[in-house]
């Protein structure tokens, strides 16, 4: 039956079903792994962490988080050019299976040989499961926006449940165990991936095919932006092993902002400056600059979940139930509930609101806003809990509901308004671009998070809250201005 008619799975195609069980158990793995590596890395060796202090274990976490974006850059070339998207799926599913069990495993080296397999293994799977899911709709068809909305539901399902599985196991069985959850669940994803392979048709089996001096060319490129990555990697050792130069993860994560700075400096003023725009074009990569910065800031506080907010719940929040203790990591669910459960609403009211529907720069300036007022909130519960006093688990909920708010405004009206915005030509590499944004604000997240022992907590909330608030105040007085640049697009 062709997959345009196909309507095996609540009326999609088949091999949907395929794509949603794989991205929910990757998501299983990554958001049950996030939920516990800071408390991890910051609880006593004789409690089973890794005894880090929070400056360096917030250096690890952002690192880590940005590089796991960065990743789906040279992840998605690679399957365009060589593997295809269907096998980097599956390479990159067993390279972040291992990965997560090694973390699990007692030894140093082996949690940073860990990390480094689950950013090399969502940077194979993590963009490439998106595009199979497009290539299983014929052009036209107009089932593919609802059918990535059923893709991004299984996102969800996965960030909603691991932490509560893995944050039990680590609560009972200690934190290796609630690891190596994540794991298994890894495990199930890509078993279940090559058993359902077949119904995914053709869909992302084949490289792309180019011309042979496009193929060469870009072969090229990537050969010696990957030379270059490894003897700028020998070099950091060699230095380190000489004494030149401390390589600790405060040193690496430092070399990696420097790294991304230069990276966003670069890419921009190439396309602002050096790029052969039409003047229509020129205008709209202007507003792709403005909400590239944007989508930073807001991810930049959004994405402290997983560290700063994480403190807060294991340190400073009451988490006992008619006198049981429930672990904190479980905080780390509510972004992922109030995501199912409002992701409809929000669809529902952009469509209501017709001809009224705010403009993307609106969207993102109401994004930053709200997750300034999260941090702006949580401030005044940290200074309740100054004193060592254990507050309610409703400042933190209130804070995930309003970033979560702001994650729909802003979040997959990014991925709209970049793909509308976009040059024909160049309309892949933009949805890179987008990613970079994410992987800078997390790196900025890890750096803010590195503060929450330096400094009065509630100044931190305080000063991050207001920030954000602030940037989404100036960009609401640039909506306009923006507007016209945009033209036609909103």
């Amino acid at each position: 039956m062709p997959a345009a008619i196909d309507t095996s799975f609540f009326g999609h195609p088949k091999g949907l079903s395929t794509l949603f069980f794989i991205e929910l158990w990757e998501r299983w793995g990554y958001y049950g792994m996030r939920s516990l590596l800071i408390l991890f890395m910051t609880s006593s060796a004789a409690d089973g962490g890794l005894g880090f202090d929070v400056a360096k274990a917030s250096a690890i976490y952002g690192l880590y988080t940005a590089m796991v974006y960065m990743a789906s850059l040279p992840g998605g070339w690679i399957a365009d050019r060589i593997l295809g998207q269907r096998r980097a799926v599956l390479i990159g599913g067993v390279i972040i299976t291992a990965g997560y069990f090694l973390i699990a495993f007692p030894a140093s080296a082996a949690f940073y040989g860990g990390l480094t397999l689950v950013v090399v293994g969502t940077g194979l799977l993590k963009p490439n499961a998106s595009t199979i899911v497009g290539q299983l709709y014929e052009e036209g068809d107009t089932r593919r926006d609802a059918g990535f909305s059923i893709f991004y539901m299984g996102i969800n399902t996965g960030a909603f449940v691991a932490p509560l599985a893995c944050g039990w196991v680590a609560r009972f069985y200690g934190w290796r165990a609630g690891l190596a959850l994540a794991a298994a669940g890894m495990l199930l994803g890509i078993l279940q991936f090559s058993l359902g392979g077949s119904r995914l048709g053709s869909a992302g089996l084949h490289p792309v095919p180019v011309s042979a001096a496009e193929d060469r060319q870009q072969r090229r490129l990537f050969v010696r932006v990957l030379l270059g990555t490894v003897a700028a990697a020998i070099l950091l050792f060699a230095l380190d092993a000489t004494g030149v130069l401390a390589l600790t993860a405060q040193t690496l994560n430092g070399i990696a902002g420097t790294g991304l700075t230069i990276l966003t400096i670069g890419l921009f003023g190439w396309m602002l400056l050096a790029a052969n725009w039409s003047p229509e074009e020129r205008k709209r990569i202007i507003v792709i600059a403005v909400l590239f910065l944007a989508s930073t800031l807001f991810w930049s506080v959004f994405e402290q979940a997983g560290s700063t907010l994480n403190l807060f719940a294991a340190r400073s929040t009451d988490t006992t139930l008619l006198g049981w203790e429930y672990p904190a990591s479980w905080f780390q669910s509510v972004n992922g509930f109030f995501i199912v459960a409002l992701a409809p609403v929000f669809a529902w009211l952009w469509l209501k609101l017709g001809p009224r529907d705010p403009s993307s720069p609106t969207k993102f300036s109401l994004a930053l806003v709200q997750a300034g007022l999260g941090f702006l909130i949580l401030a005044a519960g940290a200074m309740l809990a100054a004193n060592g006093t254990k507050v309610s688990p409703m400042w933190l909920v209130v804070t995930y509901f309003l970033h979560t708010t702001g994650e729909l405004c802003l979040s997959p009206v990014g991925l709209s308004a970049f793909t509308k915005l976009a040059p024909a030509r160049v309309g892949g590499f933009m949805m890179g671009v987008w990613f970079l944004s994410i992987s800078l604000g997390n790196y900025l997240g890890g750096r803010m998070a590195a503060l929450y022992e330096a400094m009065p907590l509630p100044q931190l909330l305080g000063s991050v809250g207001a920030f954000a608030v602030a940037a989404g105040l100036v960009l609401a007085l640039l909506v306009r201005p923006m507007v016209r640049l945009m033209g036609a697009v909103r």
